[in-house]
């Protein structure tokens, strides 16, 4: 197993030891791979999850069994909704447990691979020493072709440990499948543009998970089209060029100019609930829908489906859009550059007429203090929730766990993103932001930090509870109900485990993150600020 995944290229594993899988990690000891041991599985699986985005790379998960498994699957539902590759390697009871015979081992579950079923692409049970080999490469295939995700496997305690007559694994290779659009759904996709004056792009996840940027910018640019790129899809457009419409997509204002175009673009994207402005979304033209997912296509609107990598369909698209499109752009006597400025105009406006100073301040402090390339992992609060619309991830990378939705990520997959980095020789320094409520998920993970001493600088943002839940249930009940959390001293707790923290008003946000990013290894930075959202703007609709 870890001849294997050396082979094939792996040099970070992530996990936590059990007793089924001593023998995994026995031989880890004799390789050259380094072990990253999180304080629970599931924050091990948010780990890879951040290693795999942050460098391109497959992340590599070990498991243990029964508990040790379960533990771990909400992590990997924000990897398999949000297309991560990683290999999932789960121990198992001998193989004479297994089946429907409870012989009371501990750990026994009655098919442990199925309980990873919705959160993986595949589930594999190997049985036989000698099957290892091919095994891992075939689950490397299907990790990294698209749609890429994690796929499971799991070995019996006594095939770890069991005498083997298997030469050592000399070499390995796996290459992702090709997944490129069918040549008359491109043709068919390239009448409809020659023919539209009012295109516009929505760029999803996908377009960044098929390395899509570069074509992505060709195509609009040829099309004269305006685009907007959802909290996935952050960054795989510039956010400053004179066809963005950056990443509001939960405004009205830009559902208004999607709703009007006569032809939308959707690259890798379902136009799921965000997206979609809580599906008040109702456009009027035809859409044009690429995806590597099947399921994704059409899900939500009928549409000229183009089941193919975001890449290669885009590069297609490009190839064939020989003809100059851009001067047919017309959106009602406006050209596209001016729509889109007047449509940012009305959505800073909007903002304007709200009481939100301190949370626009707040957001434009931190991406002020943080450098341009460097890359930040947002957890499920009121900040990413602004992130979502407002930041410019400029040479950075923007993640978040919007795939899933689960408190939790950020911090350990800030982890995972920055000691994988660091094996790549890279500035390795990335920014967490949880709030106190998602903090708490993955508090143990501050020993994690000091005993391999991340660059990561954790900004937890303390407003006293589940900020979000506290105004939707305000909103809609008049009131909120346990949302109101006991918290800890963060700036002592964070010092107990040897970890740097202070805590600072809000107007300071941005000097004391400044500092963190100035130190060495991982160090904390609270901030006492009761956020809000901005109004929605779905509900009158």
């Amino acid at each position: 197993m870890v001849e294997t995944l050396a082979a094939l290229g792996a040099r970070t594993v992530f996990g936590i030891p059990g007793q089924h899988a001593l023998g995994l990690f026995d031989a880890l000891s004799r390789s050259e791979l380094h072990f990253v041991s999180s304080r629970v599985e599931n924050n091990s699986a948010f780990a890879a999850d951040g290693y795999s985005r942050a460098t391109g790379e497959v992340g590599v998960l070990f498991l243990s069994t029964g508990p040790g498994a379960l533990t771990a699957l909400a992590g990997l539902q924000e990897a398999y909704a949000t297309g991560v590759p990683m290999i999932v390697v789960a121990s198992q009871i001998p193989l004479e447990g297994l089946g429907a015979r409870r012989k009371g081992m501990l750990h026994q579950l009655d098919d442990q691979k199925a309980s990873a079923a919705n959160v993986t692409k595949s589930q594999r049970l190997i049985q036989h020493a000698s099957g290892i080999p091919s095994a891992i490469q075939d689950a490397w295939t299907e990790a990294v072709s698209s749609p890429a995700g994690p796929v499971w496997l799991e070995i019996p305690q006594n095939v770890l440990l069991d005498p083997i007559m298997v030469p050592m694994v000399e070499d390995a290779l796996a290459e992702p499948f090709d997944n490129p659009p069918r040549v008359e759904l491109i043709r068919e996709a390239v009448k409809w543009l020659s023919a539209a004056e009012r295109p516009a792009i929505i760029a999803g996840g996908g377009t960044r998970r098929g390395k899509a940027e570069a074509q992505l910018l060709a195509v609009a640019e040829k099309l004269n089209a305006p685009v907007v790129c959802t909290p996935g899809g952050n960054g795989a457009f510039p956010w400053n060029h004179e066809l963005s419409l950056q990443s509001w997509v939960e405004d009205r204002h830009v559902t208004d100019v999607l709703e009007d175009a006569d032809v939308l673009v959707v690259v890798g994207s379902s136009l799921g609930e965000v997206t979609s402005n809580y599906f008040t979304m109702e456009p009027r033209g035809r859409i044009i829908q690429i995806d590597a997912e099947p399921r994704v296509l059409e899900s939500n609107r009928p549409a000229l489906g183009i089941r193919a990598d975001a890449g290669q369909a885009l590069s297609a698209l490009d190839a064939a859009l020989t003809e100059p499109h851009g001067e047919r752009a017309n959106w009602h006597g406006a050209t596209p550059q001016t729509l889109v400025k007047e449509t940012l105009a009305k959505v800073a406006a909007r903002l304007d007429s709200q009481d939100l100073a301190l949370e626009r301040r707040f957001m434009a402090d931190i991406r002020e203090a943080v450098p341009a390339d460097m890359q930040t992992f947002w957890d499920m609060t009121i900040s990413a929730y602004w992130g979502w619309s407002c930041w410019d991830s400029r040479q950075g990378q923007f993640h978040s766990a919007q795939g899933a939705g689960g408190l939790g990520y950020g911090f350990p997959a800030a982890i995972g993103g920055a000691l994988g980095l660091q094996s790549q020789g890279k500035n390795a320094r990335v920014l967490a932001v949880s709030g106190d409520g998602s903090s708490m998920y993955s508090i143990a993970e501050l020993a994690t930090a000091r005993q391999h001493n991340a660059p990561v600088t954790w900004l937890i943002v303390d407003d006293g509870g589940y900020g979000i839940l506290r105004e939707y249930m305000v909103g809609a009940f008049g009131k909120a109900t346990h949302t109101e959390l006991s918290r800890p001293d963060f700036v002592k707790l964070a010092e107990s485990f040897g970890v740097p923290a202070k805590r600072v008003p809000a107007d300071k946000v941005g000097e004391a993150l400044r500092e963190g990013f100035a130190a060495d290894g991982p160090n904390v930075v609270v901030v006492d600020v009761l956020l809000k959202m901005f109004g929605p703007t779905h509900l009158d609709q």
